[in-house]
């Protein structure tokens, strides 16, 4: 996993950030989910508003999104909580990118499932793209990061690249997947088996046969 760390302050993040404030849209997503929370509450609401300033951040810059320091002290500033509070789960979760990115963030699961499926051969087709560990490639296209598990172990090997997971993946379906991308495409996210929808067995189903094609609810039917 890439070494996390914050991006240092300086006066030109000063002058780029320091009066960094919501936009409607994301103003009203901030209220809606700080009014979750009883009177007293509203620090509760820290993780949803990172992640809402992160998205606002990576809509101006045309990149996946990312925390600058005076962006962090305006969610402080936001729910009257101590910056090193923020800072705290700023740091604690990885899905907050606390250094610029990428427009994507190709994050490889490098862990026991995904390796033995073939996640080296995955990270063997990112580094032919130029990219490299907690780097982001000069073009501003390609952020890569290899991380730990992602809960994808049925359908291993796995690579979530900003919001989406893709799954069952080859280096050449990795690579199809990526240009995509880099075409302004938007890929199947999910398994990239052929006749496969979800995590179901490679094959014919012997239970829940009506999750083949779609998810299926069975709740009224057990009851």
């Amino acid at each position: 996993m890439a070494d996390r760390y914050l991006e240092p302050d300086s006066p030109e993040l000063r002058a780029q950030w320091g009066n960094f404030a919501w936009t409607q849209k994301w103003a009203e997503k901030a209220k809606a989910a700080i009014a979750r929370y009883p009177e007293g509450r509203q620090r509760s609401a820290v993780m949803a508003l990172l992640d809402y300033a992160q998205r606002q951040v990576g809509e101006e810059t045309n990149t996946q999104g990312w925390l600058p320091i005076p962006v962090i002290e305006f969610v402080a500033r936001e729910l009257d909580m101590p910056v090193v509070r923020v800072l705290e789960v700023a740091t604690f979760y990885t899905m907050y990118n606390l250094v610029p990115v990428g427009r994507f963030h190709v994050q490889v699961c490098g862990t026991t499932p995904c390796m033995l499926r073939g996640s080296d051969d995955l990270i063997a087709a990112c580094e032919r793209r130029g990219m490299r560990h907690g780097h982001t490639t000069d073009d501003g296209l390609w952020t890569f990061t290899e991380v730990e598990c992602m809960g994808n172990c049925a359908s291993a090997p796995m690579v979530q690249i900003n919001d989406d997971n893709f799954e069952d993946l080859t280096q050449e379906r990795l690579d199809a997947v990526l240009d995509a991308l880099a075409r302004g495409d938007t890929p199947k996210a999910g398994t990239q088996e052929p006749g496969r929808h979800t995590v179901e067995p490679a094959g014919a189903l012997s239970t829940l046969t009506a999750m083949v094609n779609e998810n299926h609810d069975y709740r009224g039917e057990w009851q």
